[in-house]
């Protein structure tokens, strides 16, 4: 591979870096927005979202420290498996009952049904699990998460772009030396 490849796939990674921290702590900034200042313990925007599992109430469909993949619908039936806020929290659960007013959820570990919810309570739908992976979320969701994986990635810029400089440091030193010695035979020639 040539150099030039070698440097234009560095500089896609940088960037490609960059851009992935720039994502997280733009997200992170947004759901503490959205949890703090509104309320909304699962941002949803363009109708998708994320939830952790905290406790083992939906054993052993999940477990605590999985991440949820949340989606708005349109609908709900009974056996959809949701989302719903409640206060500043949120519940994963499944509805067990519904009429037009109200649905009825319970975790599936859980011996007891949970109160009533109103449909404006449900954020959405799982339709994904990723195991054990909320617990990295939830260590990046915090303050100090975020300053890591944002100073983990200009370190990680950074010591690309050093050694990216003393690479062609090293280069530019090869071709200032082939110049001197074609000067130096150029002189001894005349």
């Amino acid at each position: 591979m040539t150099n030039k490849k070698k440097k234009t796939i560095k500089t896609i990674l940088r960037t490609s870096l960059l851009v992935l921290a720039a994502l997280i702590v733009g997200f992170n900034v947004y759901a503490i927005n959205a949890a703090h200042l509104a309320g909304n313990a699962v941002p949803m925007p363009f109708g998708v979202g994320m939830a952790v599992v905290l406790s083992g109430s939906m054993e052993p469909e999940f477990s605590a420290g999985d991440l949820l993949i949340v989606a708005e619908q349109d609908s709900y039936e009974v056996r959809d498996i949701i989302v719903f806020q409640d206060g500043r929290m949120s519940v994963t659960h499944r509805i067990v009952a519904m009429d037009e007013e109200q649905v009825i959820t319970k975790g599936d570990a859980n011996n007891v049904e949970d109160a009533p919810i109103s449909y404006d309570q449900i954020k959405g739908e799982v339709v994904l699990k990723i195991p054990y992976v909320g617990h990295i979320v939830n260590v990046i969701k915090t303050p100090i998460g975020t300053i890591v994986i944002f100073g983990l990635a200009i370190l990680l810029v950074e010591l690309s772009f050093r050694k990216q400089k003393t690479s062609d440091q090293k280069e530019l030193d090869q071709i200032k030396a082939e110049i001197e010695k074609l000067k130096q035979e150029q002189a001894s020639e005349t």
